[in-house]
């Protein structure tokens, strides 16, 4: 009878969101669309947890409903120091190895049941009181759990940009993606690109990662009335015309080249707006005293972070996107643009080219000299903003919140032993779009 109640509870997800508004970047904006698209699904029977940290949860609050809701978990737990990372431990690398993970857990458990190695962590013993079947971590830090979770590390960046990381933060990086890629039954990127890169570089047999393409979160916000889209664009000092940059001030954003091919327009009698918006990081001051020593800097608006409403009028505003980032794994943004009707300049690198296809114009993000041609290109040129804007709506239609959490479901059907339907089947066998 214990068994037949067991495989007719409800399935119980629990998804990281222990992050704090505004800190997380695109992350943040994966986990409101999740929430938001698993909310509106009124078929199955599964359970959704939101982990937040105690206090810290009203910026999802609003995008929770159906069989989603909060999982708090406790401040005097919050602060810990982070998780405990084996730096012997190394990502499963294909059946044979598996095989033997498995046989060795079970000879650990069944001989070092009295006297376990390692006691069983704060967070681990949080979701297991929760009745939690999967976890799934949303962002490249993780928690040590028995339980089988999901991983999502969005880029190996510190592989491609040491530069960019102190010795420390390299090494810990590193132990950790190698951890908790080891510890996840399922790796879930945002690409193509950074599944092969993740699976290059950690030797992790394909199989074990999944592509998920993230759709843009702007579509699960309230769109602005008119009069919000006035009084907003007032407020900020938003200029008639602007290119518009939503990037945090991290250093693989490349805003020091961003403000040298302005410097080059402004030269050449091309007076180019510039708003940025996120998180500024400790390298601010130094950005602005950048602009200053071009004599650019009565041209840069930084607006920090952004509200849902307020992003939307920040896009629908602007002329033109350039997001001249030197790494991403993703690029959220050239998709929220592609949404608001806004044309795109962007990088030539990593997963960029395969996600704008032929719906921006691309650049050498290391030339600002190409920086800016691109820049003037769209600010001149009405008839091709026109054609972008075209390609961009054809392109953001193929991407879908609720096909996503459709298959984002499958996978954690399929990691909790339920039977998957023939349409869970079909997602988890088709091909991403990137």
């Amino acid at each position: 009878m214990r068994r037949i109640s067991w495989r007719l509870r409800p399935l119980r997800v629990v998804i990281d969101a222990r992050m704090a508004d505004g800190r997380s970047g695109g992350v943040q904006q994966w986990v409101i669309g999740l929430a938001a698209a698993l909310s509106r699904l009124d078929e199955g029977t599964e359970d959704y947890r939101f982990l937040v940290n105690e206090g810290h949860e009203a910026w999802l609050t609003p995008y929770l409903g159906g069989r989603c809701r909060l999982l708090a978990y406790p401040a005097t737990l919050a602060t810990e120091s982070g998780p405990r990372v084996d730096r012997r431990a190394r990502p499963r690398r294909g059946r044979r190895a598996r095989l033997f993970g498995i046989l060795w857990r079970i000879r650990r458990r069944r001989f070092m049941t009295r006297k376990p190695i390692h006691a069983v962590s704060p967070f681990d013993r949080t979701i297991k009181e929760a009745g939690t079947d999967v976890m799934h971590f949303t962002r490249q830090s993780a928690s040590t759990t028995t339980v089988p979770s999901i991983y999502q590390p969005w880029d190996l960046q510190h592989l491609h940009l040491p530069e960019f990381f102190g010795p420390d933060a390299l090494q810990a990086r590193d132990a950790t993606y190698r951890a908790f890629c080891a510890q996840a039954a399922l790796i879930v990127v945002a690409t193509r690109w950074v599944k092969d890169d993740v699976s290059a570089q950690y030797d992790i047999a394909p199989e074990c990662i999944a592509v998920v393409n993230p759709p843009p979160v702007t579509q699960a916000y309230v769109p602005p009335t008119p009069n919000e889209v006035t009084a907003i664009s007032a407020r900020l000092g938003l200029p008639d015309r602007y290119a518009f940059y939503p990037a945090q001030t991290w250093g693989h954003k490349n805003h020091e080249r961003l403000f040298e091919a302005l410097r080059r327009l402004r030269d050449r009698g091309i007076e180019v707006p510039l708003v940025c918006s996120g998180h500024q990081s400790d390298r601010y001051p130094a950005l602005m005293n950048l602009a200053a020593e071009l004599g650019i800097q009565g041209q840069i608006l930084f607006l920090g972070f952004l509200s849902s409403t307020e992003i939307q009028v920040v896009y629908r505003q602007a002329t033109c996107l350039v997001f001249p980032s030197l790494y991403e794994g993703w690029g959220l943004p050239i998709l929220e643009a592609f949404g608001a009707d806004l044309p795109v300049a962007c990088s030539n690198v990593t997963s960029l080219p395969a996600l704008v296809g032929d719906a921006a114009v691309v650049f050498d993000p290391t030339d600002p000299g190409a920086i800016a041609s691109a820049i003037e290109r769209l600010w001149v040129d009405d008839v091709l903003r026109s054609e972008l804007v075209e390609c961009g709506r054809a392109r953001t239609r193929q991407f879908d919140w609720h096909r996503t959490a459709l298959t984002m479901r499958a996978h954690y059907r399929r990691l909790a032993g339920r039977e998957s339907d023939p349409r869970d089947l079909g997602l988890l066998a088709a091909e991403p779009l990137v």
